[in-house]
């Protein structure tokens, strides 16, 4: 048995003779370097946390302590992330056999604008090869606010789309004259639904020949998808959906206009339109006529559900686009100079000058399609809202850095384009966090500057398209109303349709 009042006293004893044995120099040494890294450690740690969490509290402390103004090199300020050896993939697996249904049809009623309408036809081919059916070429929406006359061949190459598919679906032009009086089975399918929904709803076949798709956007889940059904999704958005020979011809014109202008360029997608600012509530800047024509437009829209928005909480939430000022501090923050070449794909922004000359004045070199094509070559395109917004998407997806002022359809779809052909640069600014910044310039709380910029430039150094797996729904939401939370598949297609693959495709 141990004797513990011995073992106690020899404890005491060896610990005493450790205490008051003198320290060498090398164990000083050690101690203060393991002190120091340690403060380090605590200060960088407590530094990061304040500038992600509270810009204001960090910014109140500038008159004390300010950061030495660093000129951002322009590898830093262009140059894509590293996409370590990532790449498209998109070929089928050897289990993957194409669609066979010759005598059942589905028949499309795309709604939406632009991207809204690629991204649910991109859909609709997976669709029709779940259930075994022939795609006819969708009709467009020509009832949303743009009200766009458009058929599919006036935006895109539908020949192309048809042949590029072949060996997926079936894809005819026209239902055949036999099935024209035929009823048919008029079905609005459940948003984000999985296989197993549309191989119930192949029971449709026993009594009808044709399916009409009353809307198209949002038919599928973003996740737990077989393999082979993402990769047709990126196969018909990315490779069949190629827009119209027009289209393609000055899109790649305008493109060439900007790079003889300064080399590189910033394609901002300025989501400042009325149509927008009326939707989501945001007069944040406007005169009071402004704001109450935004109401009456929202308030006369009836398939705008929401009504009366507080338009102070949807700022401070982020829920609004940045309004061009915003955006030129913003762009001027991150350190490009004022002669950055910026194009602007947006349509009409509300306001006109009265409101953009607050971004022009920090970047002179904002040009726009007008700018870049003469009125013979834009004459086709007049009135065509959506065959425009393809020209702007052609110049965003080669533009060297992308920026969307709201995250809407087509920022969406730009970004998720560009991640798929090697995550080329697209800075998504972080609006909540932004507009308490903004708060302090507009308080004069802080000044534009070096600590402004660093700010800036910390909050959105993991914001600039790197690679990442699509998030997943919010935490906390349980149901159907989960898939509304999650990262749309067309945003971010990695990773079945990204892969560390040798062959591309």
């Amino acid at each position: 048995m141990v004797n513990t009042r011995a073992y106690s006293h020899m404890k005491s004893s060896s610990a005493a003779r450790f205490l008051f044995r003198k320290p060498s120099p090398s164990s000083i040494t050690l101690y203060i370097i393991l002190l120091f890294s340690f403060s380090l450690f605590i200060f960088i740690f407590n530094s990061r946390h304040i500038l992600e969490n509270e810009p204001k509290s960090y910014l109140s402390q500038q008159s004390h302590s300010q950061f030495r103004s660093v000129q951002m090199p322009d590898d830093r300020l262009w140059d894509t992330s590293l996409n370590y050896g990532l790449r498209p993939c998109i070929k089928s697996t050897v289990k993957y056999e194409a669609a066979q249904g010759w005598g059942n049809y589905i028949t499309v009623q795309s709604n939406g604008g632009l991207n809204q309408m690629r991204t649910g036809i991109s859909d609709m081919v997976a669709v029709a090869h779940i259930m075994n059916a022939t795609l006819v070429i969708p009709q467009l929406d020509k009832r949303s606010f743009w009200q766009d006359s458009s058929t599919f061949s006036d935006i895109f190459d539908e020949d192309h789309f048809i042949t590029s598919l072949e060996n997926d679906v079936r894809i005819v032009k026209e239902l055949p004259k036999e099935l024209e009086t035929l009823p048919r089975a008029r079905k609005h399918f459940t948003s984000w639904s999985g296989v197993g929904y549309y191989e119930e709803m192949t029971r449709l076949w026993k009594e009808f020949k044709v399916i009409h798709v009353a809307k198209s956007d949002s038919r599928l889940a973003n996740n737990d998808l077989p393999l082979d059904i993402q990769r047709l999704r990126c196969r018909a958005l990315y490779h069949a959906l190629r827009f119209s020979p027009p289209i393609e011809s000055l899109g790649k014109k305008l493109v060439e206009r900007l790079r003889s202008r300064g080399g590189r360029y910033i394609a901002l997608h300025l989501r400042y339109e009325k149509d927008m600012l009326s939707f989501t509530g945001c007069d944040y800047g406007l005169t009071k006529a402004e704001s109450d024509e935004l109401r009456l437009m929202r308030e006369n829209t009836n398939h705008w559900k929401v009504k009366k928005i507080n338009s102070t909480e949807q700022r401070e939430g982020g829920f609004c686009p940045l309004t061009p000022k915003e955006v030129g501090i913003f762009i001027e923050a991150l350190g490009y100079s004022s002669s950055t070449t910026i194009y602007i794909a947006a349509g009409e922004i509300y306001g006109g000058e009265s409101h953009l000359q607050e971004l022009t004045a920090r970047f002179p070199n904002t040009v726009f399609k007008e700018t870049l094509a003469t009125q013979e070559e834009l004459k086709a395109f007049a009135k065509h809202a959506s065959q425009t917004a393809a020209l702007d998407y052609i110049i965003s997806i080669e533009s060297d850095v992308f920026i969307p002022s709201h995250s809407g359809n087509m920022a969406r779809a730009v970004e998720g384009h560009r991640r798929f052909l090697g995550h080329r640069k697209t800075i998504t600014p972080e609006r909540k966090g932004l507009v308490k910044l903004f708060d302090t310039l507009e308080s004069r709380q802080v000044e534009e500057g070096s600590s402004f910029s660093y700010i800036v430039r910390e909050m959105h150094k993991n914001r600039q398209g790197a690679p990442r797996k699509r998030r997943g729904p919010l935490q906390g939401i349980k149901g159907r109303a989960r898939f509304r939370t999650e990262e749309s598949f067309y945003e971010n297609p990695y990773p079945e349709c990204i892969c560390r693959s040798k062959i591309s495709f």
